[in-house]
């Protein structure tokens, strides 16, 4: 028996700037989680993953990550992706230092 589908979003590392980075609904790469599109039906995942995979001259490493739906947009699920949402941890740079996080 399979498994029931859950909800994804397309993510990657941009190439030149190593930030993570998520797949919108309109097909552009934004680094707010709640921007990602949230992809619902297995299928259109795995279309909107394999148009990831072809754009390696701006990503590297796309993947479907699970997340839910939240009030602001998707939300991530497990720890490690909602880890990446805040960025590099080593010292307060990028994400951390607009967000103070």
């Amino acid at each position: 028996m399979s498994r029931k589908f859950t909800p994804k979003v397309v993510t990657a590392n941009d190439l030149r700037a190593g930030d993570v980075i998520y797949l919108t609904a309109a097909g552009a790469w934004s680094r707010a989680h709640a921007e990602a599109e949230l992809l619902e039906d297995e299928a259109i995942a795995e279309l909107r993953l394999l148009l990831a995979l072809g754009q390696g001259d701006r990503v590297v490493g796309p993947y479907l990550a699970e997340a839910r739906p939240g009030p602001n947009g998707p939300e991530p699920v497990h720890f490690r992706e909602a880890f990446r949402t805040r960025g590099p941890s080593n010292y307060a740079h990028g994400k951390q230092e607009v967000t103070h996080v």
